[in-house]
Protein backbone atom coordinates (compact mmCIF):
# COMPACT_ATOMS: atom_id res chain seq x y z
CA UNK A 1 0.00 0.00 0.00
CA UNK A 2 1.47 3.23 -1.45
CA UNK A 3 2.03 5.91 1.81
CA UNK A 4 1.42 9.70 1.95
CA UNK A 5 1.59 12.56 4.27
CA UNK A 6 -1.38 13.90 2.68
CA UNK A 7 -4.31 12.33 0.20
CA UNK A 8 -6.32 15.32 -1.34
CA UNK A 9 -10.04 14.10 -2.40
CA UNK A 10 -10.79 16.58 -5.81
CA UNK A 11 -8.50 18.34 -8.35
CA UNK A 12 -10.43 21.16 -8.51
CA UNK A 13 -10.16 25.06 -7.81
CA UNK A 14 -9.38 24.51 -3.98
CA UNK A 15 -7.65 20.82 -4.36
CA UNK A 16 -4.98 21.86 -6.68
CA UNK A 17 -3.57 25.05 -5.06
CA UNK A 18 -3.85 23.17 -1.86
CA UNK A 19 -1.38 20.50 -3.53
CA UNK A 20 0.94 22.96 -4.48
CA UNK A 21 1.28 24.57 -1.48
CA UNK A 22 1.62 21.49 0.56
CA UNK A 23 4.03 20.27 -2.05
CA UNK A 24 5.95 23.25 -1.57
CA UNK A 25 6.53 22.86 2.24
CA UNK A 26 7.67 19.47 1.60
CA UNK A 27 4.56 17.03 2.13
CA UNK A 28 4.31 13.40 0.17
CA UNK A 29 1.25 14.65 -1.72
CA UNK A 30 -1.30 12.62 -3.81
CA UNK A 31 -4.31 14.03 -5.18
CA UNK A 32 -7.41 11.74 -6.35
CA UNK A 33 -9.41 12.56 -8.66
CA UNK A 34 -12.35 10.91 -10.60
CA UNK A 35 -12.51 13.11 -13.77
CA UNK A 36 -9.37 12.77 -16.71
CA UNK A 37 -7.63 16.06 -15.81
CA UNK A 38 -7.41 18.77 -13.47
CA UNK A 39 -10.31 21.57 -13.24
CA UNK A 40 -12.96 18.97 -15.55
CA UNK A 41 -15.46 19.81 -12.26
CA UNK A 42 -16.86 22.99 -11.59
CA UNK A 43 -13.28 24.76 -12.37
CA UNK A 44 -14.12 24.52 -15.98
CA UNK A 45 -17.06 26.41 -14.99
CA UNK A 46 -16.18 29.42 -12.99
CA UNK A 47 -16.03 32.83 -14.70
CA UNK A 48 -12.84 34.26 -13.48
CA UNK A 49 -14.04 36.57 -10.88
CA UNK A 50 -11.35 37.16 -7.81
CA UNK A 51 -12.72 39.63 -5.26
CA UNK A 52 -11.78 40.35 -1.52
CA UNK A 53 -15.46 42.33 -1.34
CA UNK A 54 -17.43 40.18 1.60
CA UNK A 55 -19.57 41.11 4.29
CA UNK A 56 -17.27 38.42 6.32
CA UNK A 57 -13.61 38.64 7.95
CA UNK A 58 -12.16 35.57 7.55
CA UNK A 59 -13.32 35.24 4.15
CA UNK A 60 -11.73 38.96 3.45
CA UNK A 61 -8.43 37.87 4.88
CA UNK A 62 -8.61 34.49 2.51
CA UNK A 63 -9.03 36.41 -0.26
CA UNK A 64 -6.96 39.07 0.28
CA UNK A 65 -4.63 36.11 0.41
CA UNK A 66 -5.85 35.05 -2.90
CA UNK A 67 -5.33 38.30 -4.90
CA UNK A 68 -1.97 38.19 -3.85
CA UNK A 69 -1.25 34.78 -5.44
CA UNK A 70 -3.38 35.64 -8.63
CA UNK A 71 -2.19 38.77 -9.29
CA UNK A 72 1.45 37.94 -8.98
CA UNK A 73 1.53 34.75 -10.18
CA UNK A 74 3.43 35.87 -13.54
CA UNK A 75 5.65 37.77 -12.28
CA UNK A 76 7.12 35.22 -9.80
CA UNK A 77 6.37 31.74 -11.69
CA UNK A 78 6.39 33.50 -15.59
CA UNK A 79 2.80 31.90 -16.44
CA UNK A 80 0.46 34.48 -17.80
CA UNK A 81 -3.31 33.02 -16.37
CA UNK A 82 -5.10 36.05 -17.55
CA UNK A 83 -4.94 38.12 -14.45
CA UNK A 84 -6.75 41.39 -15.04
CA UNK A 85 -6.57 44.19 -12.37
CA UNK A 86 -9.85 45.24 -12.60
CA UNK A 87 -11.92 45.63 -9.46
CA UNK A 88 -15.62 44.72 -8.44
CA UNK A 89 -18.27 47.78 -9.14
CA UNK A 90 -21.86 47.31 -7.18
CA UNK A 91 -23.65 50.11 -8.74
CA UNK A 92 -26.83 51.45 -6.99
CA UNK A 93 -30.36 52.35 -8.12
CA UNK A 94 -32.23 52.09 -4.61
CA UNK A 95 -31.97 53.70 -1.16
CA UNK A 96 -32.20 50.35 0.38
CA UNK A 97 -29.30 48.83 -1.27
CA UNK A 98 -27.62 52.36 -0.74
CA UNK A 99 -28.39 51.75 2.79
CA UNK A 100 -26.78 48.09 2.40
CA UNK A 101 -23.82 48.96 0.95
CA UNK A 102 -22.66 51.73 2.69
CA UNK A 103 -23.15 49.81 5.98
CA UNK A 104 -21.26 46.95 4.60
CA UNK A 105 -18.63 49.73 3.88
CA UNK A 106 -17.18 50.66 7.49
CA UNK A 107 -17.09 46.87 7.85
CA UNK A 108 -15.15 46.22 5.06
CA UNK A 109 -12.75 49.03 5.44
CA UNK A 110 -12.00 48.10 9.09
CA UNK A 111 -10.70 44.34 7.95
CA UNK A 112 -7.99 46.36 5.55
CA UNK A 113 -10.50 45.76 2.34
CA UNK A 114 -9.32 48.52 -0.16
CA UNK A 115 -13.27 49.81 -0.97
CA UNK A 116 -14.96 53.39 -1.51
CA UNK A 117 -18.10 54.36 -2.11
CA UNK A 118 -17.94 56.54 -5.87
CA UNK A 119 -20.13 58.66 -7.69
CA UNK A 120 -22.52 58.84 -10.65
CA UNK A 121 -19.48 60.35 -12.85
CA UNK A 122 -16.75 58.08 -11.21
CA UNK A 123 -19.11 55.09 -12.58
CA UNK A 124 -19.67 56.65 -15.90
CA UNK A 125 -15.99 56.43 -15.91
CA UNK A 126 -15.09 53.17 -15.66
CA UNK A 127 -18.36 51.77 -16.92
CA UNK A 128 -18.96 53.21 -20.61
CA UNK A 129 -22.89 52.87 -21.40
CA UNK A 130 -24.00 52.38 -18.21
CA UNK A 131 -27.32 53.24 -17.34
CA UNK A 132 -27.79 56.54 -15.79
CA UNK A 133 -31.34 56.61 -14.50
CA UNK A 134 -31.73 56.36 -10.97
CA UNK A 135 -28.02 55.46 -10.11
CA UNK A 136 -27.27 56.40 -6.74
CA UNK A 137 -23.35 55.45 -6.60
CA UNK A 138 -21.45 52.13 -6.52
CA UNK A 139 -19.14 50.98 -3.92
CA UNK A 140 -15.75 50.20 -5.68
CA UNK A 141 -12.91 47.89 -5.32
CA UNK A 142 -10.10 48.49 -7.19
CA UNK A 143 -8.09 45.82 -6.06
CA UNK A 144 -10.17 43.02 -6.90
CA UNK A 145 -10.19 41.29 -10.64
CA UNK A 146 -10.03 38.09 -12.76
CA UNK A 147 -8.07 35.55 -14.48
CA UNK A 148 -8.79 32.84 -16.48
CA UNK A 149 -10.07 29.69 -14.97
CA UNK A 150 -8.37 26.99 -17.08
CA UNK A 151 -4.94 28.69 -17.27
CA UNK A 152 -5.10 29.05 -13.52
CA UNK A 153 -5.27 25.92 -12.54
CA UNK A 154 -2.96 24.56 -14.91
CA UNK A 155 -0.48 26.81 -14.03
CA UNK A 156 -1.11 25.55 -10.53
CA UNK A 157 -1.15 21.61 -11.54
CA UNK A 158 1.95 21.70 -13.32
CA UNK A 159 4.02 24.12 -10.93
CA UNK A 160 2.10 21.49 -7.61
CA UNK A 161 3.87 18.31 -10.06
CA UNK A 162 7.11 20.14 -10.01
CA UNK A 163 7.02 20.33 -6.16
CA UNK A 164 6.43 16.70 -6.22
CA UNK A 165 2.68 16.17 -5.75
CA UNK A 166 1.25 12.79 -7.76
CA UNK A 167 -1.70 13.45 -8.85
CA UNK A 168 -4.04 10.15 -10.16
CA UNK A 169 -7.23 10.84 -12.33
CA UNK A 170 -9.52 8.22 -13.49
CA UNK A 171 -10.05 6.93 -10.20
CA UNK A 172 -12.95 6.79 -7.93
CA UNK A 173 -12.72 7.03 -4.27
CA UNK A 174 -14.88 4.43 -2.80
CA UNK A 175 -14.28 4.01 0.61
CA UNK A 176 -12.03 6.09 3.54
CA UNK A 177 -11.62 4.47 6.75
CA UNK A 178 -9.39 5.67 9.78
CA UNK A 179 -7.24 3.73 11.91
CA UNK A 180 -4.45 4.73 13.21
CA UNK A 181 -3.71 6.25 9.58
CA UNK A 182 -6.31 7.42 6.96
CA UNK A 183 -6.91 4.32 4.12
CA UNK A 184 -8.31 5.46 1.31
CA UNK A 185 -9.68 2.98 -1.54
CA UNK A 186 -10.39 3.76 -4.89
CA UNK A 187 -11.99 1.83 -8.03
CA UNK A 188 -7.83 0.82 -8.39
CA UNK A 189 -5.94 0.67 -5.50
CA UNK A 190 -5.72 1.54 -1.67
CA UNK A 191 -3.46 3.88 0.04
CA UNK A 192 -2.44 5.19 3.63
CA UNK A 193 -1.52 8.93 4.77
CA UNK A 194 -1.48 10.65 7.70
CA UNK A 195 -3.73 13.65 6.66
CA UNK A 196 -6.90 13.34 4.61
CA UNK A 197 -8.18 16.46 2.91
CA UNK A 198 -11.77 16.62 1.83
CA UNK A 199 -11.65 18.88 -1.04
CA UNK A 200 -14.64 18.03 -3.73
CA UNK A 201 -16.56 20.25 -4.12
CA UNK A 202 -20.18 19.41 -5.37
CA UNK A 203 -19.88 15.44 -3.73
CA UNK A 204 -18.17 17.24 -0.68
CA UNK A 205 -21.28 14.94 1.68
CA UNK A 206 -20.85 11.93 -0.09
CA UNK A 207 -16.64 11.73 0.15
CA UNK A 208 -17.35 12.94 4.24
CA UNK A 209 -20.22 10.24 5.00
CA UNK A 210 -17.53 7.71 4.40
CA UNK A 211 -15.83 8.57 7.54
CA UNK A 212 -18.97 9.36 9.05
CA UNK A 213 -19.10 13.20 9.00
CA UNK A 214 -21.73 15.02 7.45
CA UNK A 215 -21.60 18.23 6.18
CA UNK A 216 -24.32 20.59 5.15
CA UNK A 217 -22.78 20.92 1.52
CA UNK A 218 -25.34 20.85 -1.32
CA UNK A 219 -25.35 22.25 -5.05
CA UNK A 220 -27.20 24.21 -7.29
CA UNK A 221 -27.01 25.28 -10.21
CA UNK A 222 -26.21 28.47 -11.86
CA UNK A 223 -25.98 29.65 -15.35
CA UNK A 224 -23.74 31.12 -17.23
CA UNK A 225 -22.09 32.31 -20.54
CA UNK A 226 -19.58 34.26 -22.56
CA UNK A 227 -19.80 36.67 -25.82
CA UNK A 228 -17.56 37.49 -28.76
CA UNK A 229 -14.64 39.72 -27.92
CA UNK A 230 -15.28 43.63 -28.49
CA UNK A 231 -13.51 46.59 -27.56
CA UNK A 232 -13.26 47.62 -23.81
CA UNK A 233 -15.67 49.06 -22.49
CA UNK A 234 -15.39 48.09 -18.48
CA UNK A 235 -12.95 47.38 -16.73
CA UNK A 236 -14.45 46.05 -13.32
CA UNK A 237 -16.87 43.28 -12.44
CA UNK A 238 -20.36 45.00 -12.19
CA UNK A 239 -22.61 43.07 -9.98
CA UNK A 240 -26.48 44.05 -9.80
CA UNK A 241 -27.73 42.91 -6.61
CA UNK A 242 -31.43 43.72 -7.24
CA UNK A 243 -33.39 41.05 -7.57
CA UNK A 244 -35.01 40.14 -10.93
CA UNK A 245 -37.72 38.42 -12.52
CA UNK A 246 -36.25 35.34 -11.64
CA UNK A 247 -33.07 35.82 -10.50
CA UNK A 248 -31.44 36.82 -7.21
CA UNK A 249 -28.58 38.78 -8.71
CA UNK A 250 -26.49 38.87 -12.01
CA UNK A 251 -22.52 39.76 -12.71
CA UNK A 252 -20.59 39.87 -15.40
CA UNK A 253 -16.88 41.32 -16.61
CA UNK A 254 -15.11 41.69 -20.14
CA UNK A 255 -12.12 39.73 -19.51
CA UNK A 256 -8.39 40.15 -20.70
CA UNK A 257 -9.39 38.61 -24.32
CA UNK A 258 -12.15 41.09 -24.28
CA UNK A 259 -15.26 38.82 -23.82
CA UNK A 260 -18.07 39.32 -21.82
CA UNK A 261 -18.77 36.92 -19.30
CA UNK A 262 -21.92 36.54 -17.61
CA UNK A 263 -23.38 34.78 -14.79
CA UNK A 264 -26.55 35.18 -12.73
CA UNK A 265 -28.05 33.32 -9.23
CA UNK A 266 -31.63 31.95 -9.91
CA UNK A 267 -34.55 32.61 -7.97
CA UNK A 268 -35.85 30.16 -6.33
CA UNK A 269 -32.33 28.23 -6.37
CA UNK A 270 -31.92 25.47 -8.52
CA UNK A 271 -30.95 22.03 -6.07
CA UNK A 272 -29.35 19.28 -7.35
CA UNK A 273 -26.95 18.87 -10.33
CA UNK A 274 -28.94 19.11 -13.57
CA UNK A 275 -26.63 21.44 -15.78
CA UNK A 276 -28.74 21.41 -18.71
CA UNK A 277 -28.67 25.08 -19.87
CA UNK A 278 -32.59 26.53 -20.58
CA UNK A 279 -33.46 29.31 -23.36
CA UNK A 280 -35.29 31.05 -20.11
CA UNK A 281 -32.04 31.96 -18.41
CA UNK A 282 -30.73 33.52 -21.59
CA UNK A 283 -33.98 35.57 -21.41
CA UNK A 284 -33.28 36.42 -17.85
CA UNK A 285 -29.95 37.76 -17.69
CA UNK A 286 -30.09 40.00 -21.23
CA UNK A 287 -32.72 41.70 -19.74
CA UNK A 288 -30.87 42.42 -16.35
CA UNK A 289 -27.61 43.45 -18.55
CA UNK A 290 -29.13 45.29 -21.27
CA UNK A 291 -31.18 47.72 -18.33
CA UNK A 292 -27.52 48.03 -16.58
CA UNK A 293 -25.59 48.62 -20.47
CA UNK A 294 -28.00 49.00 -23.47
CA UNK A 295 -25.65 49.18 -26.04
CA UNK A 296 -24.58 45.67 -25.38
CA UNK A 297 -28.19 44.51 -27.42
CA UNK A 298 -26.23 43.57 -30.82
CA UNK A 299 -23.16 41.64 -28.81
CA UNK A 300 -23.39 37.86 -29.85
CA UNK A 301 -22.89 35.20 -27.47
CA UNK A 302 -20.53 32.36 -28.22
CA UNK A 303 -21.54 30.04 -25.44
CA UNK A 304 -23.83 29.61 -22.47
CA UNK A 305 -23.24 26.50 -19.66
CA UNK A 306 -24.24 25.74 -15.94
CA UNK A 307 -21.98 25.12 -13.22
CA UNK A 308 -22.36 24.05 -9.82
CA UNK A 309 -22.36 25.73 -6.41
CA UNK A 310 -21.82 23.93 -3.18
CA UNK A 311 -23.86 25.67 -1.09
CA UNK A 312 -23.93 25.84 2.83
CA UNK A 313 -26.75 27.18 5.06
CA UNK A 314 -25.10 30.67 5.72
CA UNK A 315 -23.05 30.83 2.37
CA UNK A 316 -19.47 30.61 4.10
CA UNK A 317 -16.89 28.02 3.25
CA UNK A 318 -16.20 25.05 5.75
CA UNK A 319 -12.13 24.63 6.80
CA UNK A 320 -11.96 22.30 9.81
CA UNK A 321 -9.21 19.97 10.98
CA UNK A 322 -9.86 17.07 12.99
CA UNK A 323 -13.15 17.60 11.42
CA UNK A 324 -16.18 15.21 13.03
CA UNK A 325 -13.66 14.77 16.21
CA UNK A 326 -11.58 12.75 13.17
CA UNK A 327 -7.74 13.51 14.49
CA UNK A 328 -6.41 14.92 10.83
CA UNK A 329 -9.50 14.63 8.50
CA UNK A 330 -9.60 18.19 6.84
CA UNK A 331 -12.67 19.97 5.16
CA UNK A 332 -12.37 22.17 2.61
CA UNK A 333 -15.56 22.32 1.34
CA UNK A 334 -18.74 24.63 0.73
CA UNK A 335 -16.95 27.16 -1.08
CA UNK A 336 -20.95 28.67 -2.60
CA UNK A 337 -19.85 29.54 -5.75
CA UNK A 338 -16.37 30.71 -4.74
CA UNK A 339 -13.80 28.10 -4.93
CA UNK A 340 -12.19 29.83 -7.79
CA UNK A 341 -11.37 32.44 -5.73
CA UNK A 342 -10.90 31.39 -2.45
CA UNK A 343 -8.62 28.40 -3.55
CA UNK A 344 -5.17 29.50 -3.53
CA UNK A 345 -5.74 31.54 0.03
CA UNK A 346 -7.69 28.05 1.50
CA UNK A 347 -4.49 26.38 0.09
CA UNK A 348 -1.80 28.62 1.50
CA UNK A 349 -3.55 29.13 4.95
CA UNK A 350 -4.05 25.17 5.18
CA UNK A 351 -0.41 24.59 4.49
CA UNK A 352 0.60 26.94 6.87
CA UNK A 353 -1.47 25.31 9.64
CA UNK A 354 -0.10 22.11 9.02
CA UNK A 355 3.71 23.07 9.58
CA UNK A 356 2.96 24.72 12.49
CA UNK A 357 3.89 28.47 11.43
CA UNK A 358 -0.32 29.22 11.65
CA UNK A 359 -2.69 27.60 13.94
CA UNK A 360 -6.37 26.44 13.01
CA UNK A 361 -7.98 29.25 15.26
CA UNK A 362 -5.65 31.67 12.46
CA UNK A 363 -8.60 34.70 11.67
CA UNK A 364 -8.42 33.71 8.27
CA UNK A 365 -10.04 30.57 8.68
CA UNK A 366 -12.06 30.90 12.26
CA UNK A 367 -15.02 31.39 10.66
CA UNK A 368 -15.17 28.59 9.16
CA UNK A 369 -15.56 26.01 11.50
CA UNK A 370 -18.01 22.61 10.83
CA UNK A 371 -18.92 23.17 14.69
CA UNK A 372 -20.62 27.01 13.57
CA UNK A 373 -24.40 27.42 13.71
CA UNK A 374 -24.84 28.21 10.80
CA UNK A 375 -27.36 30.97 11.41
CA UNK A 376 -25.42 33.81 9.66
CA UNK A 377 -25.96 35.13 6.24
CA UNK A 378 -23.06 35.93 3.67
CA UNK A 379 -24.59 39.17 2.57
CA UNK A 380 -22.76 39.18 -0.69
CA UNK A 381 -22.97 36.08 -1.83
Amino acid sequence: MEKFDVIIAGAGSVGVPLSLFLSKEKFKVLVLEKNPSPGQGQNKAAIGGIRATHSDSSKIKTCLKSLEIFSTWKETYGDDIGWLKGGYLFPVYNPQDEKILKDLLRVQKSYGLNIKWIDKDEICELVKGINKEGLLGATYSPDDGSASPLLSINAFYFKSMEYGTKFNFNEKIIEVSKKENFVIKTDKAEYESKYFINASGSHAKAVSLMLGVDVPVKPDSHPAGITEPLERILDPMLVDIRKGEKSKNCYFYQNFEGQIIFCLTPEPPQWGYDRKVSSEFLNEISKRMLNLIPGLKDIRIRRLWKGLYPMTPDGFPIVDFNSGGIENYILCVGMCGQGFMLGPGIGWVVSQVLTGKKTKDDDMIINFRLSRNFTGQEKLK
